[in-house]
Formats: C-alpha cells, sequence, structure tokens
C-alpha cells in the first residue's frame, strides 16, 4: 500500500529456466549392447500393475489404456503449478557396474534419467514427440552404489506427457530389504485443522506412508508432514511406516495430538460477524485528501492507521506521528486524536498500528531489532490505547535465505523474528489483542507455484515469504486480508492463472486461503486452511488507490459465489463459506474522496 497516488503495480521476478540448460546429457543415437548375464530390473515398467513400484509427486501420475507403445496400460502424468510430475521408482543395483535406462515417451519435454548413482547422474529428454518417441542413456555405478533412482517427468506448464516400457538393462543387485519402522515420531504445531508430524528415518526407507487412526492418509519423501483436514479441540493418533522397493514396514509406535479449538484466532475483543476493514491516511496525506479520526464514517469495523515506520530499514525501531499541519492542514490535535480513537473503541470499533506500507520496509535481523520492534511498537499501542497491530510488510521486508524451504520450520532470521516478536506482544496484551495482516498476493498465493529462492536456486526469495508467519501465528491471527491488487496474474487451484480487476480473481485468491494449497506443489508440505472467520478479501476503494479496482458489481458476485456458491462463474470453489469475514480497502480516504461506494456497497449487502 503507497503513500502517494494510485500504487505501481507488485510484480515479482521469477528466474525462467531454460529447458535445455537443465537438462544433462542428450538422446543417445546407439545403445550400448546388454551383456549376456544383464536383466531388465525395472519393476512394472509397462504399467501393466498400475503405479505398482512408482511414486509420482503432487498425486500428477495415473495409468491410462490409451495411447499405449505395448501391452494395454502406459503412465499419464501431468504438471502442475510448481510441480513438474517426476514418477520414480528405486531399483537395486551393483556397484561398478554399467546399466542401460530406456523409454518410450510421448509429448512435449519429456525426460528420463537417473539419479543417485554414485557418479554422474545423467538423463536425456524430448522436446517433443508427437508419437512414440525412445529415450534411452546409459550410465556406470559409482564404488559403493547399491541403488538408484530411474525417474521420468515432464516441465512446467506443459500438457501431460505417456510413458510406457521403461527398461534398466544391467546386472541385478542384492535383493532389498523391508526398512525397520521410524522412531522418534513427534506431534509439533496443532492447529484447529492440522497437525505436524516430524520423525527420525529409517535406513534403506526411500519414502514414508502417515497414518491417522491406522488409516493412510499421506505419502511424504522426507521425515516431516502436515496432517490437515482435522476437526477442532478432537485427539488424534498418529503412526508412519518406511517404505522402499521391497514394500513397507512395520508402523512406528503411535503418537497422540489434540487439534486447538476452534473459533480462536486471537479473538481480537469480538469483531461482527461480517466486518469492514480500512486504512487511514494517519501520517501523511496524498490525493484523497486528509481525514480525521472523527470523521471516519460508522460504516468501518477495524481502522489501520497507516503507518508506522521504522527510523532505518534494519533498526526494529517503528515510530508512529500525525501528519504535519504543513502536509495536512486540516489534522486534529493528538489529544483530540487520541480522543477521537476512544469514541470509536467505545462504539466498538478496533484501532491498529499498521507497521510497513511501500516505504516502510523492516528487516527484523537480529535479536537486538525484534527486541527494539516489540518495545516500541508496544509503545505506539501504550501512548494512543490501540487494539492491536496490522502487519503490512511489503518490498523487500520479507524474503527467504537459501536453503530455507519449509514453511513449518522456518529458518530465516527476519521470518523468525517477526514470529517471535508478534507472539511477545500477544503475549504482553492478552486474548483481545487484534492482529491482522496484509501481504501481497506474491508472498502468499504464489507460494502455490513457488517459494523462496526454489530447489535449484535462482527463483526471487520473496515469492511466499509470508506463508511461514502466517502459519506460525495462524492461532493469533484476528484477520488475514491479502492485497487482491497491484498483483500480476496468480495461479489458482484449478492451475489456471487469474487477473485481477474482476470477482473471479477475488474468488480464486480467496478459495486457496480456505481450502489450503500445497506449497510449490509438495503435497508433503501443505499449507492449511484458515478458518473463515479469519479471512477478509482486500481490494482497493476507488481506480485512483491502486491497480485492479473492482466494481461494486463483481465485489457482490465474489461475495456471493464464496458465501453462497452463487455467481461463480468458471471457477469452481473447493466449498461454501457464509462466515467468511468482510472486506478490507485501501483506503477509507480513498473511498471517501469517491463517495463512499465501496462501504456503501459492503453496508447494502450485508444488510447493515
Amino acid at each position: 500500500m503507497e503513500r502517494t497516488g494510485p500504487p505501481a503495480r507488485f510484480t515479482g521476478l521469477l528466474a525462467v529456466f531454460s529447458a535445455a540448460l537443465l537438462a544433462a546429457g542428450g538422446l543417445a543415437a546407439t545403445a550400448p549392447s546388454a551383456a549376456a548375464a544383464d536383466a531388465d530390473l525395472a519393476r512394472n515398467g509397462g504399467f501393466e500393475a498400475g503405479l505398482d513400484g512408482w511414486s509420482c509427486t503432487g498425486g500428477s501420475g495415473a495409468v491410462v489404456s490409451t495411447p499405449v507403445h505395448s501391452g494395454t496400460s502406459a503412465l499419464r502424468a501431468t504438471p502442475s503449478g510448481g510441480d513438474n510430475a517426476t514418477c520414480s521408482q528405486t531399483v537395486t543395483v551393483k556397484p561398478d557396474s554399467t546399466y542401460t535406462l530406456s523409454a518410450w515417451v510421448q509429448g512435449s519435454y519429456v525426460y528420463l534419467g537417473a539419479t543417485g548413482t554414485g557418479t554422474t547422474d545423467v538423463s536425456t529428454w524430448t522436446q517433443s514427440a508427437a508419437d512414440w518417441k525412445q529415450l534411452t542413456t546409459t550410465f556406470r555405478t559409482g564404488p559403493s552404489t547399491t541403488s538408484v533412482s530411474v525417474q521420468t517427468h515432464g516441465w512446467y506448464g506443459t500438457p501431460a506427457y505417456y510413458a510406457d516400457d521403461l527398461t534398466l538393462v544391467g546386472p541385478g543387485g542384492a535383493p532389498v530389504e523391508l526398512p525397520a519402522a521410524p522412531t522418534g515420531l513427534k506431534a509439533g504445531t496443532a492447529t484447529a485443522s492440522s497437525v505436524d508430524l516430524s520423525w527420525t528415518g529409517s535406513a534403506g526407507a526411500t519414502g514414508y506412508n502417515v497414518y491417522r487412526g491406522g488409516t493412510k492418509v499421506l505419502s511424504a519423501t522426507g521425515t516431516s508432514a502436515t496432517v490437515s483436514g482435522l476437526t477442532a479441540s478432537t485427539a488424534y493418533s498418529f503412526q508412519v511406516a518406511a517404505t522402499n522397493s521391497a514394500g513397507e514396514s512395520a508402523k512406528s509406535a503411535a503418537v497422540q495430538a489434540t487439534t486447538a479449538a476452534g473459533g480462536g484466532g486471537g479473538g481480537g475483543g469480538k469483531l461482527p460477524a461480517h466486518a469492514l476493514v480500512g486504512y487511514l491516511h494517519a501520517s501523511f496525506a496524498n490525493g484523497s485528501g486528509y481525514t480525521r479520526m472523527a470523521d471516519v464514517p460508522d460504516s468501518w469495523d477495524v481502522i489501520d492507521l497507516a503507518f508506522g515506520e521504522p527510523t532505518s530499514v534494519t533498526s526494529g525501531d517503528i515510530r508512529f506521528s500525525l501528519c504535519p499541519v504543513t502536509e495536512c492542514p486540516n489534522v486534529e490535535s493528538v489529544a483530540e486524536f487520541k480522543a477521537a480513537i476512544k469514541a470509536k473503541q467505545a462504539a466498538g470499533k478496533k484501532v491498529l498500528i499498521s507497521i510497513g506500507g511501500q516505504n516502510g520496509q523492516v528487516q527484523l535481523t537480529t535479536a537486538a531489532a525484534r527486541d527494539t520492534f516489540v518495545s516500541s511498537v508496544s509503545k505506539i499501542i501504550d501512548e494512543y490505547g490501540l487494539d492491536g497491530l496490522d502487519i503490512d510488510f511489503e518490498g523487500h521486508s520479507l524474503s527467504l535465505n537459501t536453503g530455507d524451504t519449509d514453511f513449518r520450520n522456518p529458518t530465516t532470521p527476519v521470518v523468525v523474528n517477526l514470529i517471535s516478536a508478534v507472539k511477545t506482544l500477544k503475549a504482553k496484551y492478552g486474548e483481545k489483542f487484534v492482529l491482522t495482516m496484509a501481504p501481497e498476493t506474491f508472498f502468499v498465493q504464489l507460494g502455490y507455484q513457488y517459494y523462496g529462492s526454489g530447489p535449484w536456486g535462482g527463483q526471487d526469495p520473496r515469492a511466499g515469504a509470508y506463508l511461514p508467519v502466517i502459519h506460525a501465528l495462524r492461532d493469533d491471527l484476528t484477520l488475514l486480508h491479502v492485497q487482491d491488487y497491484n498483483s500480476g496474474s496468480i495461479m489458482g487451484l484449478d492451475n489456471q492463472y487469474h487477473s485481477m480487476g474482476g470477482a473471479d480473481f477475488h474468488i480464486a485468491m480467496t478459495d486457496m486461503m480456505l481450502t489450503g494449497f500445497p506449497v510449490a506443489g509438495d503435497q508433503t508440505k501443505v499449507f492449511p486452511a484458515l478458518r473463515p472467520d479469519q479471512v477478509a478479501i482486500g481490494l482497493p476503494a476507488s481506480t485512483q488507490a491502486g491497480n485492479g479496482h473492482t466494481s461494486p458489481a463483481e465485489v457482490t458476485k465474489a461475495l456471493n459465489c464464496l458465501t453462497k456458491k452463487t455467481d461463480c462463474g468458471s471457477y469452481a470453489t473447493h466449498g461454501t463459506w457464509p462466515d467468511l469475514r468482510g472486506l478490507m480497502t485501501w483506503s477509507i480516504n480513498w473511498d471517501r474522496f469517491n463517495n463512499g461506494e465501496f462501504s456503501k456497497n459492503f453496508d447494502a449487502y450485508f444488510g447493515r
């Protein structure tokens, strides 16, 4: 959110990778002949037994009866979001031995390769195969290599590809033994709808199955997972089993966990069932003009004071003062401002200090900055008698360090310190403390496709960077109102891109927060849904306020779809949420400048 004039469109820079640069090796003209003792070691390479022996990322794989290269079945795998539809299996091999990997494929940008060879991992690919085409590559195992992973995958944003008759020819290795049952299963953060689990891995395991009450609920490749879709205030029992090509181990010892109570989210001193949130230009003026606190219309239930800003980017020292008379001739005195805040609160309104905005970059890089943030924000809250805090970190305030890949366990100091600081403020002020956040889509919904710098590096490290903050604070969070404006096109859960300015964008973006989604396409790292009473839709109040203004008619369509499942257009939501909290706008000033069009439409819709 900007201080002056209409905000410039915010777009992140994602690195664009060349498939040709990422592919190692090329199409082999001729495959070496196999030795007499060699055999095909791939399991179910013709997919006649379904996906037996195969693991496909993100649920991307399926077995089809047409097209096939031979037999009655073939693999179809569909890339989506940040998932390139990798289907793989682990094969037992002998050290210091040569192997030939081959498969018939069909589609665009289809890859075949082997990893974990102990020497040089190999891959080969085809840019386009309208009909079945054979890919072949060879590799030699290292002196201690006893297993390799063979895999096919497509490319991001491309249609489904097909594979059939995959073979790995070479000398067979020693039989694979079942892994031991995992140990050390622990339950971590438990929200009202999810539980984080972690465990100690088992030697020889290539994956893990997670069980809830004896029923398998998800698979993971690492040693942690989040089980979502749970009921509030409910006790659950979890177990984990290790898997490899020989099968599944015995289950681990069970761990018990109870989900948090529903209807929490920090309480926030009882907001209306449907609330209208607006930012008040309190410390500056722009083309919309200055609005005194006493003149804020009664429609506004939450008033965010824009902005508290740091003395320097990394100081953590936040300051707030009223707009100077030279800039805002009609500004009230501090005493009048404080008295007007009390009057609003007496009428049931909440008044918060909003930290950040476009110009207020805040990076809590050290523990000292974290502690200064807590003390300086507390001073503002106490001086003006405020109800809580709004976090409006934009620009470069939040980004993820390379290697910080799990939103459930962040390691980046600016993220960890922000979470710690807000938890300290929440503990200090108690249950009535109102906590809201106003991130941009780049920092939240873009996380469905990209998270941080990505598995290969080169992506914008800010992508999805708000997700660990929201997740860690979800039980303290009163409202999340993502800015559905000043945004590039964002992929929704339908794997289609949606653009701002109409009902479709708000429906798709809000559905993501109320449904949850795998972060960067990783089904083992699912961002759990927020409760509908924790979510509001963020929009600009007028065409002058920001890019992506949405007409009242389109706002009504979005509300109808999300709360009544009518007027949804082409996007199919994953639920109906009559308890959706409401709307947020930038800003109260711009709405007054526009004759109250935004707030009047809200009041009319909810019969206020």
